[in-house]
């Protein structure tokens, strides 16, 4: 199987935090034209806390990536909100991408509910939230949530850090994770949506996908490559991936692995795709890379070439597009900026392994200050 020839360049957008909090989650979409608008949201995280997230920030080029602005705080529309009982609830896990029918850039991700000192409740609700960018005023809407069928059934259930695939008829097919209704593990499936350029409104969703290794599976991701649906998950104790003619209805989910039988390496953390016409990919983090010192070892962030009929990852054309420097890189996006470039946004998360996980100078000695990174694949001609 040929691989598409590619370069990678990576740059530094911005580096630097104050030891309190860290830039996680740089996601970037894209509004294409002669000179296209890449947009990357961004938020802060606690740093001695779990997932304790604050307003979305936006970084924004529009010059393909020579010159950026930002981070510019959108805490009026999304930010934290209030709700009763001493609740607050934050948009996270949020990336946006392009909406070709309706010329809209529509970002989705979900909401993150949290008690008195940040604490968060157990159970506690998800929904898939999403909000739609202005660029000439370089604005956000306010965020929504998308209105599901069944209250108890999707009382935890969201969007977060998911890769959609909007369908020709300008319907979207987004992935979600759901908590069973018993709160013992996760499920996902592909929720179909409509989306107007105004309102993002539940049509149906497919299977309910779930292994019985430990937590079920999550964070699952999209895309279409020739006739077929791919879809990435993730598990506490592999990824796995599943394959389907339709992008609702998928073969039993299989553990990846590389082409000479081995498994892959990947657990507990999300995996993404890059499609390309020549050629499918899966960018993830995996385990036996020299990084045992990495907090689960989500560093560093690697590419390789996909095998779509064997569901396998051909390891000799697996490549780092982020290097390790202590800090974890397994939450980023992907970007199709336009048919020569394709861009994979992340930011060094400052928390590490125990026993103390918020001592961020064990990822400091390795090399790592929060720098956000565009690893911009570039593809030969």
């Amino acid at each position: 199987m040929d691989c598409p020839d590619y370069r990678i360049q990576l740059d530094a957008v911005h580096s630097g935090y104050d030891r309190k909090t860290c830039w996680v989650h740089p996601r970037a979409g894209t509004i294409p034209g002669e000179n296209p608008i890449v947009v990357m949201t961004m938020q802060k995280l606690k740093l001695t806390g779990s997932d304790l997230f604050f307003e979305l920030n936006e970084m924004r080029t529009d010059d393909m990536g020579r010159t950026w602005s930002g981070p510019v705080p959108h805490s009026q529309m999304l930010g934290r909100r209030r709700e009763s009982g001493g609740i607050e609830v934050a948009i996270n896990d949020f990336t946006p991408m392009w909406h070709k029918a309706s010329g809209k850039l529509l970002g989705t991700g979900q909401c993150t509910r949290y008690i008195g000192d940040n604490i968060m409740p157990d159970p506690r609700p998800r929904q898939t939230a999403y909000s739609i960018y202005e660029p000439e005023k370089r604005a956000w809407s306010d965020w929504d949530v998308v209105d599901m069928p069944d209250k108890k059934k999707f009382f935890s259930a969201g969007a977060g850090s998911t890769q959609r695939f909007d369908l020709e008829d300008g319907d979207i097919l987004l992935p979600i994770y759901v908590r069973t209704p018993d709160f013992s593990s996760l499920f996902s499936t592909v929720m179909r949506c409509s989306f107007d350029g105004e309102i993002l409104r539940y049509v149906e969703h497919g299977d309910e996908l779930i292994v019985p290794e430990s937590r079920g599976l999550g964070e699952p991701s999209l895309t279409r490559h020739g006739d077929e649906f791919f879809l990435t998950l993730r598990n506490d104790v592999r990824g796995y991936v599943a394959r389907s003619r339709d992008g609702l209805h998928f073969e039993k989910p299989k553990d990846w692995i590389f082409d000479d039988g081995s498994e892959l390496g990947n657990y507990n953390t999300q995996q993404h795709w890059v499609t390309h016409p020549k050629g499918l990919f899966l960018v993830y983090t995996r385990r036996g890379a020299g990084n045992d010192h990495v907090f689960r070892h989500r560093a560093p962030l690697f590419m390789a070439q996909v095998d779509p009929e064997r569901l396998c990852v051909i390891r000799r054309t697996e490549r780092i597009l982020v290097p390790n420097r202590g800090a974890r890189l397994g939450n980023f996006a992907v970007t199709k900026v336009n048919g020569e470039e394709t861009w994979v946004t992340v930011a060094e998360w400052m928390q590490t392994i125990g026993p103390d996980p918020h001592d961020c100078t064990r990822c400091e000695k390795y090399g790592s200050d929060n720098t956000v990174f565009v690893s911009r694949i570039i593809w030969s001609a």
